[in-house]
């Protein structure tokens, strides 16, 4: 027997592997599975240019087996089996760094791309097991070895015997602390369910024999515990199949399979791409919002597969955060992974890939509202407000993407519409693209400001989500016409000129007036004014600057709000009977023209869902004028 020491560099080298690297112990039976794929893919390459030897594929497996009484676990292949060179080569990866150089450069680049290889991967294995024995017989080979470590300590390699051609790889499983159940390694249920969760998609079967319960022969009622063999995993992966052979129905159980949501999805995508960068993917577009989406739990991201084992649960880097809520599977060999293959490194190949995601759902949701509006708009509902956050967030970056996608509310039809509807039925004299924004639709229509747009027969979008006025800002325009606010002070209409003249004249008549109204109104508006856009109300408000009312009545509701305040104008409409009740109260009972003054502002708020200030003081003036 031969034994070897690991040197001190080393040793600490395999403590960081088996306590740092990896995450989650149960990673350890996917590393030794791929590694035991990857060793029956060597006998396949290798017959490809060799004529003596035939792969029949229906030959090769990967068989596991249960101890429960000497806390064994055996994953055994018939792949291409290992020298004693071999083993110690392979096995010896860490032994053989023999220095620190090894560590530090994982540590600055992030890792290696050894996926599919002995050695790191292998040494995963120690993190559930006190002792690994490594029994390996390699192709043409007549002599087989033993590998064998309990770890830190070193290893010992000797001649034993093997009758096949292969490698097996036997666990002695840790006993339990208060802190680790190790036992569940030694469970049939718990071993199919990690197989199932990563490596269900490896190509050649992972077999196991299962305890069923079973009726007894020759009985009615009496049933008996049989081990029999089975397959584990399911081996050709859905996203490997020619989407000719598969049907909808294919797709909606993969979804449901895979758990992606208890709704059924209302698109999607299927792609195969063999170029620069050779991945495959299958997208969902669901129908419902998981309840927990706007929630600090929700977690965004795509299964990430490589070489069709599974790497990550959730990928966030594949997909952006206006798309979160797509569902779905990666697959690609291409990827640069680290040593634990659980945190990839920010390469161009990632990049390549999530850019693509990103046009194909896209394309699919511009082909789902051109050819299925009803389809579009239920996955609107649901979604459309993260889209609207999409092109509000990071400053605008990615509203050329998600333009064309948005929706809303107008006065022109009972349904969604979009921003090219809008723009394709303006009037050639119209110049900007007009919206109200409110609680609801119901409110929005009986708002005042938008009176003299109705009679000129413009439409009006509308906006009844938070978000709505913020992402709108954002874009500025579309197809180079400008947004603007009912309840801004130039609305653009071409007879705006004589109506503005008519309104200075009347501001200027009764200069006087206005200044005493400015005056009982200090500190609450900017100015009073008389109103161009008013026809039946008395009074509204509208606004100077960037910050409408709305999005005041939003900043004002957050915790952390700075008293931001719209620069508030009160308009008057001075054809409006009441305006004349203001100047007999002007010429004759100031008492009078402060409490009609304050009445009307208060009314102005209450059009615009803002609460007034002095609720007692208001009902209060409006006894004073009824008695």
């Amino acid at each position: 027997m031969e034994k070897k020491l690991f040197q001190a560099e080393s040793k600490r080298l395999l403590e960081m592997m088996i306590h740092s690297i990896y995450s989650n112990k149960e990673i350890f039976l996917r590393e030794l599975i791929s590694n035991s794929s990857d060793a029956i893919d060597k006998i396949y390459y290798r017959a490809l240019t060799d004529d003596a030897l035939t792969f029949n594929q229906d030959d090769y497996y990967i068989k596991l087996s249960i101890d429960k009484e000497n806390r064994k676990l055996k994953v055994e292949d018939t792949g291409i089996g290992m020298t004693k060179e071999e083993l110690e080569e392979n096995l010896g990866t860490i032994a053989q760094s023999g220095s620190l150089a090894f560590k530090n450069e994982n540590e600055l680049k992030d890792g290696h791309d050894i996926i599919g290889q002995f050695g790191v991967g292998f040494y995963s294995a120690f993190m559930v097991a006190d002792q690994v024995t490594v029994i390996s017989k390699a192709l043409g080979s007549e002599e087989a070895y033993k590998w064998k470590s309990s770890g830190a300590d070193g290893y010992t390699i000797e001649p034993t015997t093997k009758e096949t051609v292969g490698t097996e790889i036997i666990l002695t499983i840790k006993e339990n602390t208060e802190e680790e159940n190790y036992d569940e390694f030694l469970e049939e249920y718990r071993i199919q369910s990690i197989i199932k969760k990563y490596s269900d998609f490896i190509r050649y079967p992972i077999k196991m024999d299962v305890t069923e319960s079973k009726l007894k022969e020759g009985t009615e009622d009496e049933y008996e515990e049989v081990k029999e063999e089975k397959t584990l995993n399911s081996m050709v992966p859905i996203w490997r199949k020619n989407k000719s052979e598969l049907t909808d129905e294919d797709y909606e159980n993969f979804y449901a399979e895979k758990r992606y949501g208890f709704d059924k999805p209302l698109a999607h995508i299927h792609t195969s791409v063999d170029g620069a960068i050779r991945y495959n993917a299958i997208l969902y577009i669901p129908e419902k919002m998981p309840f927990d989406y706007y929630s600090k739990d929700f977690e965004k991201g795509l299964e990430l597969y490589s070489s069709g084992v599974l790497i990550m649960e959730k990928c966030p880097e594949l997909l952006p955060d206006y798309f979160s809520f797509v569902k779905g599977m990666v697959d690609s060999e291409d990827l640069s992974l680290n040593i634990s293959r659980e945190i990839l490194q920010q390469d161009r190949q990632l990049k390549r890939i999530a850019n693509n995601i990103e046009k194909k759902i896209k394309s699919e949701l511009q082909s789902m509202l051109k050819n299925d509006r009803e389809k579009y708009e239920t996955f609107y509902e649901a979604f459309g407000r993260q889209l609207k956050f999409g092109v509000y967030s990071d400053y605008g970056m990615h509203k050329d993407v998600l333009q064309d996608l948005l929706m809303f509310s107008s006065s022109k039809e009972n349904k969604l519409v979009t921003l090219d509807e809008y723009v394709s039925r303006m009037p050639e004299e119209q110049k900007y693209i007009y919206y109200a924004s409110g609680d609801s639709i119901a409110r929005i229509e009986k708002l005042p400001q938008t009176e003299v747009l109705r009679e000129k027969g413009y439409e009006i979008l509308y906006f009844t989500e938070d978000v709505d006025e913020f992402a709108i800002k954002m874009l500025m325009n579309y197809k180079e016409k400008e947004f603007r606010s009912v309840a801004s002070g130039d609305l653009g209409l071409e007879d705006q000129d004589q109506k503005e003249k008519e309104a200075s004249e009347e501001t200027e008549e009764n200069k006087e007036l206005f200044k005493a109204l400015k005056e009982i109104l200090s500190g609450k508006v900017k100015d009073v004014r008389a109103s161009k856009r008013l026809r039946s109300h008395p009074v509204c408000l509208s606004t100077d600057g960037e910050i409408t009312i709305e999005m005041e009545k939003i900043l004002q509701a957050m915790p952390d709000n700075q008293n931001v305040q719209a620069e508030k104008i009160l308009e008057i409409n001075t054809n409006h009977e009441v305006f004349q009740s203001l100047k007999s109260a002007f010429e004759t009972d100031k008492d009078k023209l402060n409490l009609y003054t304050n009445l009307l502002y208060n009314q102005a708020l209450l059009i615009e869902g803002l609460p007034v200030q002095d609720p007692v003081e208001f009902t209060n003036d409006i006894c004073k004028v009824m008695v």
